[in-house]
């Protein structure tokens, strides 16, 4: 699902609202979490899941086309982890084939 898709279906489901209304909505929320996320709280959504903020130390790393050593410096990657109640939602839901993701590698047409 895409963001516009997330806008069309919280259009179609609150008529009330037009389609403006929801994009400025759905944008706001989004601005509001990526701000709290990169003032570093933790953004948790009961029956959903958290988000917080995970600290990758710096490390040694290699240039793919030198081979020389390169100092990878640190990084603040945002993380999820999925609530109890979207675990079990997800685990109901079968796949169907059409959705279902693709086999990477070497062997996939």
């Amino acid at each position: 699902m895409t963001r516009s898709d997330l806008v069309n279906q919280l259009a179609e489901r609150f008529g009330q609202l037009t389609h403006r209304d929801t994009e400025f909505a759905v944008k706001t929320m989004l601005d509001a979490m990526a701000e709290a996320l990169a003032r570093g709280h933790r953004i948790e959504i009961r029956g959903f899941g958290s988000f917080s903020i995970n600290r990758r130390p710096p490390r040694m790393g290699r240039n793919p086309r030198s081979g020389e050593p390169v100092l990878i410096p640190e990084k603040l990657v945002p993380h999820f982890k999925p609530g109890k109640a979207l675990r079990e939602a997800v685990d109901r839901q079968p796949v169907a084939a059409a959705d279902a993701p693709r086999p990477l590698g070497p062997d996939a047409d």
